[in-house]
């Protein structure tokens, strides 16, 4: 299977894939960080290339929820929410068989231009980390994700600085690049089960 891992420069899903026999690219403005199949240019340059599935990460930082704070106090950001929230949509609308789209929850404006709630949302203790975040998937022509290993009850025990690590890193030039990475766990539930349709 074709697979074109969408804005994505850490490489986490392309290699779950490619670990599972598929030919999978990862693409991002960026350059990749863990060395294998990787395009560096416009996503949207290559979206007519023959692809099987697109799992796209498209960046979240003016369509998610904790962006609405900002939308009146810098008017800017209406615009790049729009933009963002854009993009997203045309991402969905892929000219690709089946299409899976991660973000964090959406903002209500952001989810008004896009226009199409999530299909599923998933947590990272579904898959063996024991952490929280939600995690939002809007699917074509794709099921939902089914839990491989799931630790709630251990993600539970820890005290919220332990299970809220993604939301509570400190302020740093990567946070952003740190809070965006896909878990293990979640990758290899993509490759193993979209991999398989």
């Amino acid at each position: 299977m074709r697979v074109l891992v969408a804005c994505e420069f850490s490489g986490i899903v392309r290699d779950a894939f490619l670990a599972r026999g598929h030919d999978a690219v990862s693409c991002d403005l960026l350059p990749t960080e863990s060395p294998g199949p990787h395009i560096q240019g416009d996503v949207f340059g290559v979206l007519g290339d023959g692809w099987d599935l697109m799992v796209a990460h498209p960046p979240c930082t003016y369509v998610a929820n904790l962006a609405n704070r900002w939308l009146y106090s810098q008017p800017t950001r209406w615009q790049d929410m729009i933009v963002g929230a854009v993009m997203i949509r045309d991402l969905l609308a892929a000219p690709i068989p089946r299409v899976a789209l991660e973000n964090p929850v959406m903002g209500k404006w952001a989810r008004l231009v896009l226009g199409a709630d999530p299909t599923q949302t998933v947590q990272p203790w579904w898959f063996g980390h024991t952490e929280t975040k939600a995690t939002c998937l809007w699917l074509r022509n794709l099921p939902p994700l089914t839990p491989t290993r799931d630790v709630r009850a251990e993600t539970y025990a820890l005290p919220y600085n332990r299970r809220a690590i993604s939301h509570l890193q400190v302020p740093h030039p990567d946070r952003w690049k740190r809070r965006s990475l896909t878990y293990p766990g979640l990758a290899a539930a993509m490759a193993d089960q979209w991999g398989a349709e």
